[in-house]
């Protein structure tokens, strides 16, 4: 069976980033941590490109050193291994600070406008 390529995965990261995005936007950590479907469905889209981004080639990591990508397999191992104690206000900072401007970042490299 046949590697998925890089742009498969970055695809990957790219949809699930933004979906992370949309679903923060309008809301504070206060629903973060009020709101378990919230929590699990952010947990869940972090952890897959965390997951994504481990299985990008080196030679597409080193050409975009710009792009955060040991952070990002990092965020997926502590929400994978860490699951009995989730930080929220990590989690939180990471979707809200970090997520929209990797989905910037992904979007130029794959040459795809905002939707």
């Amino acid at each position: 069976m046949k590697r998925p390529s890089d742009v498969y995965r970055l695809e990957h990261m790219l949809e699930h980033a933004r979906e992370a995005v949309a679903m923060a936007a309008g809301r504070g950590r206060a629903d973060l941590g009020a709101d378990r479907s919230l929590e699990l469905s952010l947990v869940r889209l972090v952890e897959v490109i965390g997951e994504a981004a481990s299985q990008v080639s080196e030679e597409t990591r080193v050409r975009h050193p710009h792009i955060v990508w040991r952070a990002m397999v990092g965020m997926r191992h502590r929400l994978i291994h860490g699951y009995d104690y989730i930080d929220l206000d990590l989690l939180w900072d990471t979707v809200t600070l970090d997520l929209p401007v990797l989905v910037r970042q992904l979007e130029d490299l794959l040459g795809q406008a905002g939707p």
